[in-house]
């Protein structure tokens, strides 16, 4: 059954098209990842889905409801946990968790139970009477997911939730949304770590430019990328042109990847090693190391975006 279902769903800022015009279906009880560079569309994606912002065009269905004529009864069923914190500071956890329910109409015996549960549940019981600004930025992250899941909804929004923390807190969410996702929770998660997608993920749609390129399972997609022969070269310094002047002279590498020290070749065809050492021999340039790369999931998140997730990581998390 699909529980979220986008036909066409378009968003423009005047003359600019954010989302143009995109189609996908979220399965019921899934993890489905929305993967994509900053800018890419993900974020206005996620404010249609939850009636933060209205479609410009296109219809949306969210559990057998019409997600733009009737987004109210939409938005008590969904719960959502944007990227940057949406609590109050000067309230404790407890208060802010017992607020949050308060506007889902839950009565103040129900909202303080699933309060005080939803704190232990998160290893957060022991915070007392301690303002949430009090909080490390791991136990911040908790408490805004737990505000999320006050109400048990049907549909959770996670945008980037395990970005900025701490490896702990990074891993006991993750546990917890592999325990809401086996609990029958519909999860809609955002993320630039590739791992917490392809640990979690059932499929994932990647988004470019507005434009939803490819959605498939984890599987298939690692299956596909598997397809192709990849070689990395380490060195000294890679010369700016180095990709370009690789690309003319073998015309089967598909694609080439270039950092400061290394450049990464794709290809359909198998891979000889000694005519790609000639090539960098006749350059001047000294290869330290040349190993065969077997593609995972994050090469599939290179290839279809053209982006190094390391970067995008590194912008985000700049801005926490």
């Amino acid at each position: 059954m699909h529980i979220i279902e986008a036909h066409n769903l378009t968003k423009k800022f005047g003359d600019f098209h954010a989302v143009k015009g995109i189609d996908f279906f979220v399965e019921q009880g899934e993890v489905f990842g929305f993967l994509g560079p900053n800018g890419a569309g993900k974020t206005t994606t996620i404010n249609m889905l939850t009636g933060l912002a209205r479609p410009s065009g296109g219809t949306l269905s969210i559990a057998g409801m019409d997600g733009i004529k009737e987004i109210k009864k939409v938005q008590g069923l969904i719960g959502i946990v944007p990227d940057e914190s949406n609590l109050y500071d000067d309230l404790s956890g407890f208060d802010n968790l017992v607020f949050c329910a308060s506007l889902y109409g839950m009565r103040k015996q129900q909202r303080e139970k699933r309060a005080r549960e939803l704190l232990a549940q998160f290893a957060l019981d022991d915070t007392g009477d301690r303002p949430f600004k009090a909080f490390s930025k791991g136990m911040k992250r908790k408490l805004t997911i737990a505000a999320g899941i006050i109400h048990e909804p049907k549909i959770l929004f996670l945008d980037e939730p395990t970005t900025g923390i701490d490896v702990e807190s990074a891993r006991q969410i993750r546990q917890l949304i592999a325990s809401l996702h086996a609990g029958g929770t519909t999860i809609f998660l955002t993320t630039h770590y590739i791992e917490d997608a392809e640990r979690l993920c059932d499929r994932i749609g990647f988004i470019v430019g507005g434009n939803i390129v490819n959605i498939s399972t984890v599987r298939e997609l690692i299956m596909e990328a598997q397809k192709e022969h990849v070689m990395q070269f380490s060195m000294d310094e890679a010369p700016p042109a180095l990709k370009v002047d690789l690309l003319n002279a073998f015309p089967n590498v598909s694609n080439a990847l270039q950092t400061d020290h290394t450049i990464t070749i794709q290809s359909k065809d198998p891979l000889e090693l000694m005519p790609f050492m000639e090539f960098f021999s006749a350059r001047q340039i000294k290869v330290h190391e040349a190993r065969l790369v077997h593609p995972s999931l994050e090469d599939v998140f290179v290839k279809v975006t053209g982006i190094e997730l390391a970067r995008l990581k590194k912008e985000k998390e700049g801005r926490k």
